[in-house]
This record gives structure tokens, C-alpha cells and sequence, in this order.
């Protein structure tokens, strides 16, 4: 009885919905593309176009769920891989001195977001919004529009290497950290704590958790992952430039809120954040590899990220009413 119940709940949870959304566009892909699509080297490159965008998801997925948003980690990110060219490059510094420089610079823009919202109360859209503007700012101060080459070769390494000569070693690392992230949020004290935050700030703060506390944690989480996600780019490229990852940034917010990650907060997970970037990322090649105009996946994304909005304003309507009939 108890598997049954468990079986008829996953058949109606969000990340049903979304494996068949997955597999229709697998199927969809494979036809369209006489199986071009599902060859293995395709394969990779989907998942090599998710590792940037995943940090940034995780990042965003866990601020969102405790109620909060962040839209300045692509310009915080484009920032900390153009430093992280300049530390090595024209300082000359040794690439672990770079690296925390760098991790340091994205913790400390969402410390100055945190203290924004919470001290001086501002709304976190206004708040992200003006940070986004002062690290694009400082990103061209730093590279005078110019990109800034990184010869270093663990770096480059990190950006460009394979394990056993197929693994992407980026792949590696972003998939570690959605599973990280995933069991912190499933397993742990923390994880329960985000959620709690999430669902209702008042009633966290009378149990006696500190949602401000909270907050500062999560920015500067997201800050050091939008900085891990420059970094690598800076490392895949072999330089630092002022474009960065800017363009993903809503790609991030896309994969998360397609993931089941509810605006309205204290829901969502990383294993529905992980089939959203699948989503996103397979169905963006797939019109590649079907020969179809690049503009075109932009219109895409857009139409998406509308998507997965209606699709999570429906269900916290859906919600709030099964939660006003229990009363």
C-alpha cells in the first residue's frame, strides 16, 4: 500500500512532469536529427554546455528557495574571471593566490547584496540589479574592454583537460557540485533550515532559526559560484573577457524555476534544477545540430523561462487553494 501511494505521489510530483518533458525532446531530437542528437560526443557537449549555467542555478536555486534572488551573478561572474586573468597574468601571482582572489571577489559582491537587503532594506531585485551594474563596471576598469590571456597550465587545465582523455574535467566539477548542493538540501540541518526560511520567514524566526544569517550564507554562496563559473570560462577560453557568462545568467533562473524551484519559495530540489539545464541545454542543441538559426534558441530560452512561470504561478495557486480547503 505504502509503495503504491509513493508511486501514484512521484506520478504527480513536478519531476514526472519533467522527465516526460525530457524524454519528448530526446525522442523529438533524435527523429528530427536521424539520431545525430543521441551519439555520444553530442552527448558531451550538452553536458559541457551545462557546467557554467549549472553554478549559476545552483547559486540561484538556493537563494530562491529560501525566498530570495540574485540578479547580478553573471556581471559578478564576468568580474571574477577577468581578476582572476589579471591576478595571473599582469601580477603574476601563482594560481592558488588567483583562484581564492577570485572566489574571494564573488563571496564578497553577494556579502555587499546581503547587507543591501537586510540592513538597508532594500528590495533584492534593486539591490542585485545595482551590483550587476558596479561589476560590469569594474570588470571593464580592470581589462579596459580587452581581453586578458591566462597561459597558466592548471587553469587551463581545469577548463580545457579530460579525464581518461573523453571526461571534460568541468563536467566533473559541476556535477559534483549539484550533488553536493542536492544532499545538503535533502539531508542535512542546513538544508531543512533553507526550506523553512523559504516557506514562511516569520514563523523561521519564532522557531528560532535566523533567516538574516541565512541570507548572508546564500548570497555569498552565490557570488563564489557565479566566481567559480567565470573562472572556469576564463580557463576554457584561455582569457579573460569582458562578455563572460552576462548571457547566462538568465539561463541559471530558467533552470531552477523549470526545475520546480517555486518563486514563491520553500520548494524545488537539485535533481529537478539538473533535468531543467538537461531541458534547456538539449533542446538548444537540438536546433543546433538541426541547422536552425542561433537567434532562434534566445527566443527560445525566452519563451521557456515564460514556461516554466506559468507553470510555477499555476502551481502556487494550485497550492494555496489546496491549502485554504484543509482550513
Amino acid at each position: 500500500m505504502e509503495k503504491t501511494t509513493k508511486t501514484s505521489k512521484f506520478l504527480k510530483s513536478k519531476i514526472f512532469t519533467l522527465i516526460l518533458l525530457l524524454a519528448a525532446i530526446v525522442v523529438f531530437f533524435a527523429i528530427a536529427t536521424k539520431g545525430s542528437f543521441l551519439k555520444p560526443l553530442n552527448i558531451r557537449n550538452i553536458l559541457n554546455s551545462m557546467v557554467l549555467v549549472s553554478l549559476l542555478a545552483i547559486g540561484e536555486g538556493m537563494l530562491i528557495i529560501a525566498g530570495n534572488i540574485d540578479l547580478s551573478a553573471g556581471a559578478v561572474g564576468t568580474l571574477a574571471g577577468v581578476l582572476l586573468s589579471f591576478l595571473l597574468t599582469t601580477l603574476g601571482l601563482p594560481w592558488p593566490v588567483a583562484v581564492i582572489g577570485c572566489l574571494v571577489s564573488g563571496a564578497l559582491c553577494g556579502l555587499i547584496n546581503a547587507f543591501l537587503i537586510n540592513e538597508l532594506a532594500f528590495q533584492p531585485f534593486i539591490a542585485t540589479l545595482a551590483m550587476s551594474s558596479v561589476a560590469e563596471g569594474l570588470t571593464y576598469v580592470i581589462c579596459g574592454a580587452l581581453a586578458i590571456p591566462v597561459k597558466d597550465k592548471v587553469i587551463t587545465y581545469v577548463g580545457t583537460g579530460r579525464i581518461f582523455g573523453q571526461i571534460p574535467v568541468s563536467i566533473i566539477i559541476s556535477l559534483l557540485a549539484l550533488i553536493i548542493y542536492g544532499l545538503i538540501l535533502a539531508k542535512t540541518k542546513f538544508g531543512r533550515t533553507i526550506y523553512l526560511c523559504g516557506g514562511n520567514r516569520n514563523a523561521a524566526r519564532l522557531a528560532g532559526l535566523n533567516p538574516k544569517k541565512l541570507s548572508y550564507i546564500l548570497f555569498m554562496n552565490g557570488g563564489a559560484l557565479a566566481a567559480l563559473a567565470g573562472g572556469l570560462l576564463a580557463a576554457r577560453l584561455k582569457s579573460g573577457t569582458p562578455a563572460g557568462i552576462k548571457t547566462m545568467q538568465f539561463s541559471g533562473i530558467t533552470a531552477a524555476i523549470l526545475g520546480g524551484i517555486s518563486f514563491g519559495g520553500g520548494s524545488g530540489g537539485m535533481l529537478g534544477c539538473f533535468i531543467g539545464l538537461l531541458i534547456i541545454n538539449g533542446f538548444n542543441n537540438g536546433l543546433t545540430v538541426m541547422g536552425i538559426d542561433p537567434y532562434w534558441q534566445t527566443v527560445a530560452s525566452g519563451l521557456l523561462l515564460i514556461i516554466a512561470l506559468l507553470f510555477d504561478f499555476f502551481s502556487i495557486r494550485s497550492a494555496a487553494r489546496a491549502h485554504g480547503g484543509t482550513h
